[in-house]
């Protein structure tokens, strides 16, 4: 018996890739993605793939299970996001034994309250009714269905970050890096990670440069690393953004998922 136990718990250990890196996203609707992917973002490398964090019957796709990364990596309708060429740029860096995956789990408009793993069912009390379509896609839990997720992901490969972007709904919201940190804090236990070996990528709001309406939030997300240490700032400067003032071209998400590409290899891969 001891040995068959022995067996059983071997093979389970092998059968996660250590070169299968895992990223974790959340946040509102900019990593969500509102942009219309062009034909070009649907060549993808298939050392890129995302796992689907819900039902997508038209697209093919079952929770729970790997993909090829074509857009959309959130939801069933969104658009490109940061984390279509977040992953891209990553393989461009790394040896071609290396793959990555993504969970995107994010709800358009929603504040960082929405992922209050304690608290979350207040603030879904007071939600308007379009969000709690968004959120019923989740089973009216995200966070709990991101560790969900994270946690069919372990059996996989390894979690190697997390991807934050959020902020637009938190206006002047002076406790909104300690609500990341708690959020942070909760991933890393819940998941059994190591916070060392985890860093957390938070990306600015749509800047100044094209006309932002939020972008003097971006001073809160700036504050992070000194919340959480291992917590970075992806910049957005140079990321066109739509007319709306809040959301970011298919371009300008493009150039920030490079950014925060970039900066994980800055970080992960030296």
């Amino acid at each position: 018996m001891l040995i068959l136990v022995s067996l059983f718990i071997g093979t389970q250990v092998y059968s996660q890739n250590p070169d299968f890196h895992i990223y974790l996203c959340f946040g509102q609707s900019n990593m969500q993605g509102s942009a219309r992917a062009e034909a070009k973002d649907s060549i993808v490398d298939a050392r890129f793939q995302m796992m689907s964090a819900m039902n997508c019957p038209d697209k093919g796709r079952e929770m729970g299970k790997w993909y090829t990364a074509t857009p959309p990596l959130c939801d069933c309708r969104a658009g490109i996001s940061p984390a279509d060429y977040f992953g891209r740029t990553l393989l461009e860096h790394l040896p071609s034994n290396k793959k990555v995956g993504v969970i995107n789990v994010s709800v358009g408009g929603c504040k960082i309250e929405l992922f209050d793993k304690n608290n979350y069912q207040s603030y879904v009390e007071t939600a308007p009714q379009w969000m709690l379509n968004w959120i019923k896609n989740y089973d009216g839990n995200p966070y709990g269905r991101l560790v969900e997720m994270a946690k069919l992901a372990q059996k996989d490969g390894v979690i190697k970050g997390i991807l934050l972007h959020q902020g637009e709904s938190n206006p002047d919201d002076t406790l909104w890096t300690k609500k990341v940190k708690d959020i942070y804090d909760n991933l890393i236990a819940d998941l059994n990670l190591n916070p060392a070996e985890v860093p957390l990528l938070a990306g600015e709001l749509l800047s100044a440069e094209f006309k932002g309406r939020c972008h003097e939030f971006n001073k809160f997300i700036n504050q992070l690393p000194s919340v959480i240490p291992n917590a970075h700032v992806v910049s957005s400067e140079g990321c066109p953004g739509a007319p709306d003032g809040l959301h970011f071209t298919a371009e300008g998400y493009r150039k920030l998922g490079k950014n925060y590409g970039e900066k994980m290899i800055q970080i992960n891969y030296k």
